[in-house]
């Protein structure tokens, strides 16, 4: 006859231990993401954007995009300024994942296409980080960050969406969609943008009145890995 106590016993046991291996497994898999993204020290990428914002009129852009380690990234428009969410430095996947210590949590499985991929949560380590969530979905078969979600302490949230080509050995998209709040949208100065009602006054207070969803497309056709970026570039 089963003792229940020592049944019972034994199968917490046998749960812990299956809820420790997980956890070992994503932590595994992350780190496996972040060697594939630090193959990469900086880049120069070519591309076109597109900004989606309901009461903004915007036109397609030609952009640079600029990156350095540890965590440099700007995006420099035709018309030489930059036009894009606070939280945008994070569109890079690299800034993400090597922005300080974080725990990582099993968060099953979900599916984007017709892949099936990883779920994983970021919590980071230090309680006034500025991120305060991170949320992956991982190919785990390409080691490719598919989707990612990240709660900020002071810029809000967003979302990044990304599809990968010919530069997915590096980790790096083609495509990337950043979804935003238009609240976060940082209007470059002394600019001015036409309106949807057709109004050009205080870009500012508009998007500052706004509580919508933005998005910003960026179509990458070209990078130029670890060939130097100048730290000039950022400032």
């Amino acid at each position: 006859m089963i003792d229940p106590k020592k049944y019972f016993c034994s199968l917490s046991l046998l749960l812990s231990l299956a809820c420790c291996v997980r956890g070992q497994d994503v932590t595994a898999l992350v780190q496996q993401v972040r060697n594939k993204l630090d193959q990469v020290n900086d880049y120069e990428a070519a591309g076109k954007m597109k900004t989606n914002v309901s009461f903004l009129k915007v036109p397609v852009a030609s952009v640079t995009v600029y990156y350095k380690k540890p965590g440099k990234l700007k995006i420099k428009n035709e018309k030489g300024f930059s036009f894009i969410p606070r939280g945008a430095v994070n569109i890079n996947m690299s800034n993400i994942l090597n922005s300080g210590s974080f725990t990582v949590l099993d968060a099953g499985a979900d599916k984007i296409g017709n892949t099936i991929v990883k779920v994983v949560k970021l919590l980071p380590d230090n309680d006034n980080a500025d991120v305060v969530l991170s949320t992956l979905y991982i190919d785990e078969a390409r080691l490719l960050v598919l989707k990612a979600k990240t709660t900020t302490r002071d810029n809000g949230s967003y979302e990044l969406e990304m599809n990968y080509g010919k530069y997915a050995q590096y980790g790096l998209p083609d495509k990337v969609i950043f979804s935003f709040n238009t609240r976060e949208y940082k209007l470059p100065k002394g600019v001015t943008f036409d309106f949807a009602d057709g109004t050009e006054k205080n870009p500012a207070d508009k998007v500052k009145n706004k509580k919508e969803k933005g998005k910003a497309e960026i179509d990458i056709k070209s990078y130029d890995i670890n060939k130097g970026v100048l730290d000039a570039v950022f400032q």
